[in-house]
């Protein structure tokens, strides 16, 4: 299993991203010349309002295979092993089915998992959101997989859309949709993002003062 073990200033990092949303951590990204947004993601399962999601990306890697039984040993193996915090990103776009639902979901959860992100449909989702669980995927579908992918992989690099994740890299996910931003960059995205934060509070407390907004924004 990958080595989780973040510095202190990694740790701290993440910490400071859970302040912002994910559009201040994308304009972030761009400032400093970076792309992860994960294309065509989003939030199906629950998230309270205003609520993000920061973890490390545990990834899974779906082939397309005709065997019967739903075998998920390869995904299983991933979740019932994944650190405490993780956010397991999984593309399984390569052919249809929803791999993920109440079941991967209430596993997940119980090991310590805070979301997943499935390149992919996902079911179960009354189920999901009463868990409380926060899941992303392409849309909804009951397609199950039984006869048409598998996980092949884990721990390797996945790319959904424009942006590849790798084992590590950190996770940022709320309603609005998700986020990857690359381990060697999380300190100056983290770094950016306090400074354009600091500089959206202070226009928005001016704005709500009674200036007007062409005045104040951008600062």
């Amino acid at each position: 299993m990958y080595d989780y073990a973040y510095s202190a200033a990694e740790a701290d990092a993440i910490e400071r991203l859970k302040k912002w949303y994910s559009g201040d951590v994308h304009d972030s990204m761009e400032a400093l010349g970076l792309w992860g947004y994960l294309d065509g993601i989003s939030l199906f399962g629950a998230l309270a309002p205003g609520a993000v999601v920061v973890g490390p990306a545990v990834t899974v890697l779906f082939a397309p295979s005709t065997r019967k039984g739903e075998p998920q040993d390869v995904y299983h193996n991933a979740i019932d092993n994944a650190p405490a915090g993780a956010i397991m990103v999984v593309d399984a776009a390569c052919a249809d089915g929803s791999c993920s639902g109440e079941l991967m979901s209430t596993g997940a959860k119980t090991r310590g998992v805070i979301a997943t992100v499935v390149n992919s449909t996902v079911r179960d989702l009354a189920q999901v959101r009463d868990l409380g669980y926060p899941l992303f995927g392409t849309a909804p579908s009951p397609v199950g997989i039984t006869g048409k992918k598998e996980p092949k992989e884990n721990q390797v690099p996945v790319t959904l859309g424009r942006t590849t994740v790798t084992p590590g890299d950190v996770i940022f996910g709320d309603i609005d949709g998700v986020v990857c931003i690359p381990r060697r960059h999380l300190v100056a995205v983290a770094d950016q993002a306090d400074e354009l934060g600091a500089h959206e509070a202070s226009a928005r407390d001016r704005i709500l003062a009674g200036e007007k907004l062409q005045a104040v924004w951008p600062v």
